[in-house]
């Protein structure tokens, strides 16, 4: 089993030198793809554009994108998967003779382990269901082209700068199609209840957090690849604190709740339950505007010195997000429009 894990890992290692060496002019573009296919950009930019397009595609792609990525962190935690940066600088597969020299990049040194890729799932998973939504307006082949050009720079991009090996941007790939259209058939997260949301978000944290004490207290360290990351990587300055598990996981269950505040609120069944969420000024403004103030927000960074303060914070952040463009930006919108047409009358 070993041997045959060092042959799959060994040619991973190949196929990230092969793209370092004769890509190097594409370096730019790589790095921006690992950026865009981040899940962040869809909680700041896909979902409040989305939402006030489609209310259904933007609650989908949330759910999507929330449970995709703790399946992702459960995979992960099964399958123990290595990275290519620290596993070839410490592998004993290559006896005397020299290892590929891998070049590491600021994005390259990510935490947790490797299986299946985070970036790949979640970019297959989101644009899936943006797919899928729109194949009714554009022709069906041109779209899916589109789809498999973005899974291919992304899973290709994971690989460039050593963060992933090939196997895990395919497992990546496949697992984010499969969450997404699992989620095609379930209809129940548009009409959820706040109780349904805060059932759901404290399940999945607990079954996360009880996993984890369960296996550390059988003697497994599932957060064995920090230490990993934190030797292996480069620059120091690169290992961050928000791509550990914990902290992925505490910024996807605030999107959650978050999402479940909002939609269960006032503010949401006023302005875009009521006649405003008809109007295309309102939609439109709701979606510029909500660009605006979460660009803004995300500048916002939490302090990284006591890690259960990052994580709270986290949390808070992240619960902020659809709560702002799902209700409290829509909400003002309507304010002011409703302000505009009576000052015409």
């Amino acid at each position: 089993m070993e041997a045959s894990m060092n042959m799959l890992h060994d040619s991973g290692i190949q196929a990230t030198h092969y793209l370092q060496v004769n890509y190097q002019g594409s370096q730019d573009w790589f790095l921006f793809v690992s950026f865009a296919a981040d899940l962040r950009n869809t909680f700041f930019i896909l979902f409040p554009i989305w939402f006030h397009l489609c209310e259904a595609v933007g609650i989908k792609l949330l759910w999507v994108a929330v449970i995709g990525d703790w399946l992702n962190l459960v995979f992960k935690w099964i399958l123990f998967g290595q990275r290519p940066y620290w596993w070839v600088r410490e592998t004993g597969y290559y006896g005397n003779t020299s290892a590929p020299t891998i070049q590491q990049f600021p994005v390259t040194c990510e935490t947790g382990p490797g299986s299946p890729s985070g970036h790949a799932m979640g970019a297959a998973g989101v644009y899936y269901v943006m797919v899928t939504a729109i194949l009714s307006i554009l022709l069906r082949t041109a779209l899916w082209a589109a789809f498999w050009a973005v899974q291919v720079c992304v899973c290709l991009s994971r690989v460039f700068i050593a963060a992933h090996f090939p196997h895990q941007v395919i497992a990546g790939v496949i697992s984010g199609m499969v969450v997404a259209e699992c989620f095609q058939h379930i209809r129940s997260i548009y009409s959820a209840s706040l109780r349904r949301y805060l059932g759901t978000t404290f399940f999945l944290f607990g079954f996360a957090l009880g996993f984890y004490l369960l296996l550390k207290a059988l003697g497994v360290d599932l957060l064995w690849t920090l230490e990993k990351a934190k030797k292996w990587c480069d620059q120091p300055e690169w290992v961050h604190i928000d791509t550990t598990p914990f902290a992925g996981l505490l910024r996807n269950l605030g999107i959650l709740f978050g999402l479940g505040l909002a939609l269960n609120s006032p503010m949401y069944v006023e302005s875009c339950k009521g006649k405003p969420g008809q109007r295309l000024p309102f939609r439109l403004g709701c979606i510029a505007t909500s660009l605006l103030v979460l660009h803004l927000f995300d500048s916002f960074k939490p302090p990284a010195g006591v890690e259960l303060l990052f994580y709270l914070l986290s949390f808070c952040k992240s619960a902020a997000v659809p709560l702002a463009a799902a209700a409290l930006i829509p909400y003002c919108v309507s304010q002011l429009l409703s302000q505009q047409d009576k000052k015409a009358v």
